[in-house]
């Protein structure tokens, strides 16, 4: 890629930015707000919404790319869905945050939302690994890669309690992937994790350190439903083995936190669909520690996992399969402090 590609690239990121911060700001006028209760971090009501920003400027960006960026395009169909989807999970999160819909039903809408992806052929074919080439997985991989869509978005929007934190996470991954993709030709994904990071780069300044706006479920549940289609999209990367482990790297904090949380909480028999304050990042957060400190260290998870995508696309393959459980030593490091740190301020119950 040329010089001057790159500065049309930053130049168009730019412009999407700021229609982004222009979203966010009328948003913050409409003061549609949340409202303080037991289960969240802030005491005052604050507008949300904010995601519309990162949506808006996302959709343009896409429409843009279909209509002029041939470089850019998948098979016509999948293209398609991609703008399909993501204005499908758009709507449905935007409806959430307006009616606050109980989880089940959430669940299900998302479920349709991420048929249209699978139903497009945006789903895992094979997985390719060293030493063999390309598994097939047949049948499996449509409801394979429709239970990763749920969880991703899920995840994203679960770890959306305070100020900056998913929105940061979810920059950083798509800094690092859209510069992994542009490495291995992978110009849609380059193109849409740029669109992303951008969208969300408008769209932090309101709501980090200070908050003026949450992204809302229509950022959050958007954003975790985008990184998880582009993270399927990653996985069809030519001569990069295991390419489908790159956005679970990335996202390896939020996914670690979301899934230690349902197996701990399954194993205590809770519900797990009843609203919480359980979270790793919530109980250290209740423990004490500054909300902008665990959010910063969400942030270093995030570029940790970025580093050890580095090392995965350069070493060999057979070391490859060892790579992915390094992004598990901050996780388990953070695991140990939260406990010990609750169980000193006395912080018995974590739901």
């Amino acid at each position: 890629m040329t010089s001057l590609a790159i500065l049309r690239h930053l130049a168009f990121g730019l412009g999407l930015a700021v229609l982004s911060a222009l979203v966010v700001r009328a948003m913050i006028g409409l003061r549609v707000m949340d409202t303080p209760e037991a289960r969240k971090a802030h005491d005052r009501p604050t507008p949300k919404g904010g995601g519309a920003g990162i949506v808006v400027a996302f959709l343009v960006g896409l429409l843009l790319l279909y209509g002029f960026a041939e470089f850019a395009r998948l098979a016509n169909e999948y293209f398609l869905g991609v703008i399909a989807a993501s204005v499908a999970i758009a709507v449905v999160a935007f409806l959430d945050d307006l009616h606050d819909w109980p989880f089940v039903a959430k669940l299900g809408i998302q479920a349709l939302a991420a048929l249209v992806a699978v139903g497009t052929g945006i789903y895992i074919h094979d997985y390719r690994i060293p030493y063999v080439g390309p598994v097939y997985v047949g049948w499996i991989g449509p409801p394979a890669t429709l239970a990763w869509l749920l969880f991703t978005t899920n995840a994203v929007n679960f770890i959306d309690g305070l100020n900056g934190l998913a929105s940061g996470v979810t920059l950083i991954a798509c800094a690092f992937l859209a510069y992994f993709s542009a490495s291995y030709g992978g110009w849609f994904c380059y193109a849409a994790s740029g669109m992303l990071a951008a969208g969300l780069l408008g769209f932090l300044p309101f709501n980090f350190p200070r908050a003026r706006i949450f992204m809302g479920d229509v950022g959050s549940q958007f954003c975790g439903f985008m990184i998880a289609v582009l993270g399927v999209v990653a996985s069809r990367f030519e001569g990069a083995s295991l390419s489908f482990m790159l956005v679970p790297m990335l996202l390896s904090g939020v996914l670690f936190d979301v899934g230690f949380t349902l197996m701990r909480r399954g194993l205590a028999g809770e519900r797990l669909t009843q609203p919480h304050r359980g979270h790793l990042y919530q109980v250290a957060q209740r423990s004490g520690v500054p909300a902008v400190t665990v959010t910063l260290i969400h942030w270093g998870f995030a570029a940790f996992g970025g580093l050890c995508c580095l090392l995965f696309l350069q070493v060999a393959s057979g070391w490859k399969p060892v790579v992915p459980f390094l992004t598990l030593l901050p996780q388990l490091a953070w695991l140990g402090f939260v406990v010990r740190y609750a169980r000193r301020r006395g912080l018995g119950r974590w739901g």
